[in-house]
């Protein structure tokens, strides 16, 4: 009960110091208070030791008692309770821009790269607490899977659901941007971000991706970009088996590195290369420190007060010894 307690004027305390010089006081002056009478001889009374005479000292306790109480409600013993709200100040909208071509089934990250990706994407969302999040999927085209929503259970839902073959092959890395930019444009949060992952070159689409970049510099959209693939050769499907399963072989990773360092350094952002696991994790761990959403918590204190009981019982021991020494103890006073 005690560990809640806080006291506000916590100096009164030393008054405490008060009582031990008190307490002496009464026992040195405690046989002087008494009236003496000078006999000749004790052989004609009866010795016998009173109880009251010998409990008077109760009413110099009650009184001690009475000031320490007084002392501590002096103090103002209080309770706290603290409760607090927490407001987002500067809002970011993220849309994630993921490659969903063929050869995003490649073996060099485990067990693919779209799987690894999948994983690692879905981390980052459920971090950003305060944001909002949507989701572009491109190959040979491109489209909205997700608009931009503050639901993550929405948006890791969708994320689950990204498969490849939901869209004609290719690599359209200008579709791709040029979508997420169409996402943002319209948003009014203080900081907008595109997350745009490859792992090839663009080779399909009507939009080119300088031109996509222009456009997200116009509207202020900082893009961050991560080329994904190991270096050299990967496991990559080549063509497809009799019974509709894909058919790997090794080839060369190609991407435009170029490309990619020159989107990022347009808007703002950063480029980042993922050549396993690992890494992949680590970059989208740097993307969350970057882009840092402000969030202002509101703390609301109340405080109850205490000392009124204490008070009471000061009050209530001076009473009882009033009481006392003009009833009881009335002879010994």
């Amino acid at each position: 009960m005690l560990e809640n307690i806080e006291f506000a004027n916590p100096q009164f305390f030393w008054l405490l110091l008060l009582l031990p010089l008190a307490l002496a006081w009464y026992l040195f002056t405690r046989k002087k208070q008494l009236a003496t009478l000078t006999l000749h001889s004790v052989s004609g009374f009866k010795r016998r030791s009173s109880f009251l005479s010998r409990m008077k000292p109760l009413l110099f306790v009650l009184r001690l008692l009475a000031i320490a109480a007084l002392i501590t409600a002096m103090a103002r013993p209080q309770t706290k309770d603290v409760s607090t709200r927490t407001k987002s100040t500067k809002g970011i909208d993220i849309v994630m821009a993921i490659d969903v071509s063929s050869s995003m089934l490649a073996k060099d990250l485990k067990p693919n790269r779209l799987t690894a990706l999948k994983e690692v994407a879905a981390e980052f969302i459920k971090d950003r607490v305060s944001d909002r999040i949507g989701l572009v999927v491109y190959s040979g085209e491109s489209f909205t899977k997700t608009p931009i929503t503050s639901d993550k259970s929405i948006v890791l839902s969708s994320l689950d659901e990204i498969r490849y073959g939901q869209l004609e092959d290719g690599t359209a890395i200008g579709m791709g941007l040029a979508t997420s930019v169409n996402r943002l444009k319209e948003s009014k949060a203080k900081s907008k971000v595109i997350i745009l992952l490859t792992d090839g070159v663009n080779n399909s689409g009507f939009i080119e991706p300088a031109t996509a970049a222009e456009l997200a510099v116009e509207f202020g959209i900082k893009t961050y970009t991560i080329a994904i693939g190991t270096n050299g050769k990967a496991e990559t499907p080549v063509a497809y088996n009799l019974d509709g399963s894909f058919r790997y072989a090794f080839r060369e990773v190609e991407i435009d590195e170029d490309l990619l360092k020159s989107i990022a350094e347009s808007t703002g952002g950063r480029y980042f290369r993922a050549t396993d696991n690992e890494t992949l994790s680590e970059i989208y761990e740097e993307i969350n420190k970057l882009e840092k959403t402000e969030v202002e918590e509101i703390r609301y204190t109340n405080f109850e007060e205490r000392f009124r009981p204490l008070a009471l019982l000061a009050g209530g021991l001076i009473f009882m010894e009033i009481l006392l020494r003009f009833t009881l103890f009335r002879s010994f006073v």
